[in-house]
Order: structure tokens, then sequence, then C-alpha cells
């Protein structure tokens, strides 16, 4: 985490300026021939949403703009547009204290963590979440309180808010009561993203969120994807007027309104229709050993010949690439021990049983020349050097992935850190059948829906999310095992592995149909690719 002294002035001011492609469309969408609108932009900047106004000449009533910075709350004010007002305040503090309501509420608002909020920001932030309802924490983000407060101040007669937002809105944990909120309040929701990055300076990924509430019964959603940002110029905005996929209350995330509506039924009914359990009714998944400082704890053999550290260098694997299967075998840690490879953990008694003739001694006093006796986890310990929470897991699920995550055996006991998350079977659950019942279509669709990409395509599953994976377990998936460690380990494509496992796991065990199988696939396919096209 940054502390606000080594942040930059953008990043304080969470000021990344929106492309003329999008504020036009933004307000060609909101505006769409009304001429009486009052308009708000909670977080003008420089003003190139006005600019747009002013440019293609948008009839309107009133205009009213916030922006936090002086100088360039000054740069809008120069720019010419009737009855406008540019007021040079933080928005939050604005939004508690007006009594204007408005028809259409637009931008592109600051992405500024809580952390870089002044201590009058976060009150009056916190204040707009008890107004609507909801519990403000922490993990909020700027942008969050920019939506639910520009939402509670349209008329009650109905309204619209259009806003450049990142990406993660749709995915991750601490906006998910913003989509909760949002489902409910709105009734037209459409979600327009890009293959490619819009804004060339940060590795962002943005969607256009635009919303509509006029007081119906009626709640339904859209998703439509876009080459570039310059596509928006010809993107009809009727296209817009009528989002027919129906909200699903129950779902924590909207990365699955990217498919299609069958799909999205599939997906919602797929559960109960075949009575398929998830991943956490067979395991408890934990995140792996916090070490406090990965570089010091995990070594090579080089290391621990060098310090004489053989007595409390245990087995570990910590990366992805020292894992070439599914199955974890000790042949396959011996291997990455014999290599360059970090595949040991230092695991220290306290001081009062350290040995104090070999070379551990040493090894600690270097740690503490290196400072890592004052870091954040090292710190609160008793004795810095003591790792806690040494447990082996059954399993190993990899946090973040490529292609897809990997489920595997922890056949040769070894610790892990917190790259990969540790699997405890619950009892009764054979683990050669849980493993290979993971290795289908069906499931691997689920990572895809309860994990969230980052840049440069990753995917990320929390020990909760992974739990919430679906898994077609059957006993006599054990019979799999073989095949599929074999498959993997000669490095086949993992559509080899499905071609075998889909038709045993899905069709002979849970009674999936052909249709339905190929539909799993489809979806899995479809939003891994979306992923990992942002990795190129």
């Amino acid at each position: 985490m940054k502390l606000i002294t080594q942040a930059s002035a953008e990043k304080l001011r969470g000021g990344f300026y929106t492309p003329e492609a999008i504020a036009e469309f933004v307000l060609r969408w909101g505006i769409n021939g009304s001429n009486n609108y009052d308009i708000l932009e909670p977080s003008c900047g420089d003003g190139v949403f006005l600019e747009q106004i002013q440019k293609h000449k948008l009839k309107y009533n009133s205009i009213t703009a916030i922006e936090l910075d002086e100088q360039e709350a000054e740069k809008a004010e120069r720019i010419k547009l009737k009855n406008k007002h540019v007021i040079n305040a933080d928005f939050h503090t604005y939004c508690n204290n007006t009594l204007q309501r408005f028809d259409l509420v637009i931008g592109n608002p600051p992405y500024i963590r809580y952390q870089f909020f002044d201590r009058v920001q976060q009150v009056e932030a916190s204040d707009i979440f008890i107004k609507a309802g909801l519990t403000y924490s922490k993990l909020t983000n700027a942008w969050v309180s920019f939506v639910v407060g520009s939402s509670l101040l349209l008329k009650e007669s109905g309204g619209k808010i259009g806003f450049v937002l990142p990406a993660e809105i749709l995915q991750v944990s601490f906006a998910q009561q913003l989509r909760n909120f949002i489902a409910h309040f709105y009734n037209k929701i459409n979600i327009i993203s890009f293959e490619k990055l819009v804004f060339p300076d940060i590795q962002q990924e943005v969607v256009l969120l635009l919303c509509e509430k006029n007081n119906s019964k009626t709640h339904n959603i859209e998703h439509i994807e876009l080459h570039n940002a310059s596509e928006l110029q010809t993107l009809d905005v009727a296209r817009l007027k009528s989002p027919q996929k129906k909200i699903d209350f129950k779902s924590n995330k909207w990365t699955f309104y990217f498919l299609e509506q069958e799909e999205i039924d599939f997906l919602e009914n797929i559960a109960t229709k075949r009575k398929v359990p998830t991943l956490g009714k067979f395991a408890n998944v934990e995140v792996g050993i916090t070490t406090g400082s990965n570089d010091f704890f995990t070594v090579p053999l080089t290391i621990v010949e060098e310090y004489d550290l053989h007595d409390y260098a245990k087995p570990m694997v910590g990366r992805s690439v020292q894992v070439n299967s599914v199955i974890f075998t000790e042949d396959d840690w011996t291997k990455n021990k014999f290599s360059k490879a970090k595949a040991h953990l230092l695991v220290f008694p306290d001081s009062k049983n350290l040995n104090r003739k070999n070379g551990a001694v040493k090894y600690i006093a270097h740690g503490e020349a290196l400072g890592i006796h004052k870091g954040y986890k090292t710190g609160i310990r008793d004795d810095w050097f003591v790792v806690p929470s040494l447990k082996i897991s059954d399993a190993l699920f990899i946090r973040r992935n490529n292609l897809y995550p990997r489920l595997i055996i922890n056949q040769a006991q070894a610790y892990t850190t917190d790259t990969m998350h540790r699997v405890f079977l619950r009892p009764g659950t054979e683990l050669n059948a849980f493993t290979a019942s993971y290795y289908n279509s069906l499931s691997l669709a689920f990572t895809e829906v309860c994990g969230r990409s980052h840049g440069g395509g990753v995917l990320e599953l929390m020990p909760n999310e992974t739990e919430r994976v679906l898994l077609p377990f059957h006993k006599d998936n054990d019979t799999l095992l073989p095949t599929i460690d074999k498959l993997i380990r000669n490095k086949a494509d993992i559509e080899e592995v499905l071609k075998v496992t889909n038709q045993t796991i899905l069709k002979d065990h849970y009674g999936l149909t052909q249709k339905e199988i190929k539909l799993a696939h489809t979806i899995w396919k479809k939003l891994s690719a979306r992923r990992l096209n942002r990795g190129k």
C-alpha cells in the first residue's frame, strides 16, 4: 500500500481524463433528443464533458459542474455555456447539502482509495452511504461513493447516470453492495466494455455504466463489448433503450452478463437442476502461509547449504511453474530442489529452542540487517523469524492463473506460501475423486464467474470464491485421475483433457445432455478468451 507521500498528484486526485469519443457518446445517450434536462457532472476535471456539450450544441436546461481541484475548476469555468454553474468543492460535501435534483448525471469520477481521503471526505462519504442504507468501509473507492451519491441526486420522477468506471465494478467484493444497490435502484442498466484499453497511460480496464430509473417494476441489464472507444461513434443509442437480460439479484458478480440469456439461465439453474454441489461442500480453502517476507523465508538449496539450515528447511512449493501436473509428487519436489527454485521453507523454532551451533543465528542476523524484522507481519511476532499457521494441506489451488486454475494433490506434503491456497478435505471425501472431479468444463466456467480478472489477463480466486465453484463430485471419478495427470504432465492442451472428462463427470455421473455440456464449455471458452485477450 502506498503512503500518501509516495503517491502521485494524479493518484491522490484520481485524475485520469476521459477520451472525447467516450464523453460524446455518454452525452448522446444521456440527452438523447431532450432539451430541458438539468445536468450534473460531479467531477468535471478540465471540462471534457462540458466541451462536448459546447462542441455539439446540445440542448439542456442547466449544468452544474463540481470540481475539487481549483485549477481544473478554473479551466471548466472558462468554457462558455449558458446556465452553467461550476462549483469548486468536494462532491461528497455538495451531495450531502444540496437540495437540487437532476435528470442526468454524467462523468468520470476519481479513482481514489479510502486512505487517500482526508477526514472530512471520509465522514461525508460515509454519510452518503448511510442515506442510501449502505455500509461504508475502508475498502471503498471514491468512484463507489460518487455513483451512490449521484443516484440519490436524481429526480423522483426518474433520471439517468452515465459514468466511466473501472471494470472491477463488475466483480470486486467491495463493490458488491454497490451492484446490489444499482440493480434495485435502476430499471435499465447497460454496460459497455472495450477489448482494448481506452486510457493509454494506465493499465486500467474501464466500462461505461449507463443506468436509467423510470420507477417501473422491471430491472433489466445488457452488455455490449466494442473493440475500442472509436466504435462508439457508430453505436446507435437506440440499442440501449431496451436491455433484455433480467437482473439476478442473488448474483454476487456481474461478470456473466457478458453472456447470452440462454447461457446465463444455464449458469443460474444448473446447480439446482442437476444437484451439483460446490467445492466448499467437500473442502475448506484457506490462504497459504503468510511468511511476512517470502524472499527471506523461501530459499533455494544453495542458501540452505551456505548457512547450514538443513534442520529448518522444509519442502515447499510456491509457484505454479514448479508444478507441472495435477499431482505434486516427491519426485517433482526433488527436481525443484536441485534446480534453482526456492523449494524450501525455513521453519525456525522460537529463540529458546534455536540451535546456536548451525547457521540459523547467522541467517537470522542477516535478515535483521536487511530489516526483515521490522516488516508489518514480522514485527508483531514474539520472535519475528517464527512463521505461524504452518499447516500442510491435502491439496493446493493456485491463486493467480493464466489459461485455467489448477487443483493439485499435495502428495509431496509440501508447505506453500500465499501464492497458493491450501485445500483441506472434509471428513469422508476421497482425495483422488475430489481432484479429478474438478477437471471439467462446468467447474472451469464457474472459476471464471466466481473469480476476478486483472491486468495481463490473470484470473484470481480468493478462498471463498474457490469454495463457490461448482464441483460435480463422484467417487468413481478417481479412475480418471491417472489419465488427467498423464495428459497435463505431457503438456496436452486442456481441451484434450476435457474431451475425456466431460463425458464421465458431467454426462455419466450428473446426467447433463450433450447440449448442456457444450453450453458449459462454450461459456468457459467465452469468458476465458475475453479475459486472456486483455493480456495480449
